[in-house]
């Protein structure tokens, strides 16, 4: 990591972006679980981000980014890359802010997330086997028609806005110790992180990576940005090659401790979602559960402890 680089995410990004984006987004239930037959933790709580508006926290993220745009960078219309949720949090904001959005797509995406961004009103292009190739084409539809480009990790609008979770569910939930909160490119716990450590500096946050695709985990023990020779993870929101340079920097900070889970403890935690709290959720939403039902996250009994269900989808389920 760059020891020149230091970006702060401050409380009081957070708290604007929780002004900005407040009439477009939900309070989402942060739900203590009980009356259950297969309780996983005594304490366990579940922030329940797969009830968004369009499925995940990427809406917090996205509109907080579109609602700082100018106007002549908003008039020009927006593009991003995507491996699904993001793309149709970013075709709502621009919706809502009547603006055009582009979204490229690698292959392998959910075939109905592209069909509800596109229902969104947006162009969707589908574009190489990940996220980084369909990166890349955005980029370079961003330089070729003069659209606004949108990261959905590496960008301060977006992790100040996926920051709102933590704030809001330590408002819900004061008491929490520990968060588990799943990986991808590292937007999610990015923003979780600052805020949580800003609103209660004891708290533990857990990030949770596939071992399909230990992206974050691998470049923060090699203390550089590391680009991964391939993704054998189906956790498609969560299966990136290489994360950002911001990302890492403010993990490598605010993170406590990186674990994996595979596809199958995923699964697991998936159908539990499932079965005990009738939640449907993709593999990724589960991840941060599978942490701690696989036990590669342990949690006192007498501490409280809070998974992050990020995103809805039946891939967990099915």
């Amino acid at each position: 990591m760059d020891a020149h680089m230091e970006t702060v995410i401050s409380l009081d990004d957070v708290e604007a972006a929780a002004e900005r984006i407040k009439d477009r987004v939900r309070r989402t239930p942060c739900l203590r679980t009980r009356f259950i037959r297969e309780p996983v933790h005594p304490n366990l709580m579940l922030k329940l981000e797969c009830l968004q508006v369009t499925g995940s926290f990427k809406a917090r993220g996205a509109n907080n980014a579109v609602l700082t745009l100018d106007d002549a960078a908003l008039g020009r219309g927006v593009v991003t890359a995507s491996s699904g949720n993001h793309g149709v949090a970013v075709a709502y904001a621009a919706h809502a802010s009547e603006a055009k959005a582009v979204v490229y797509l690698p292959e392998r995406a959910d075939r109905a997330k592209v069909g509800q961004l596109e229902r969104w009103g947006a162009e969707g292009v589908i574009t190489g086997d990940v996220w980084d190739d369909a990166n890349a084409a955005a980029l370079a539809r961003a330089a070729t028609d003069g659209l606004t480009y949108i990261h959905p990790f590496a960008d301060p609008a977006v992790i100040a806005g996926q920051g709102t979770v933590a704030r809001e569910m330590l408002k819900q939930s004061p008491g929490i110790d520990v968060i588990l909160v799943g990986i991808g490119g590292g937007g999610l716990i990015s923003g979780v992180a600052s805020a949580a450590k800003a609103i209660k500096p004891e708290v533990r946050v857990i990030g949770v990576e596939p071992s399909g695709a230990p992206t974050l985990k691998t470049s923060l023990e090699s203390r550089t940005v590391v680009s991964l020779d391939e993704i054998t993870s189906a956790a498609l929101p969560l299966a990136l090659k290489q994360s950002a340079a911001l990302n890492l920097e403010i993990i490598g900070r605010r993170v406590d401790d990186v674990v994996l889970v595979d596809d199958s403890e995923m699964q697991a935690a998936a159908r539990w979602l499932f079965r005990e709290m009738s939640l449907a959720t993709d593999l990724a939403g589960a991840a941060a559960l599978a942490a701690l039902q696989s036990g590669k996250v342990s949690v006192p009994d007498q501490q409280t402890v809070c998974a992050i269900v990020c995103g809805a989808g039946t891939d967990g389920i099915s």
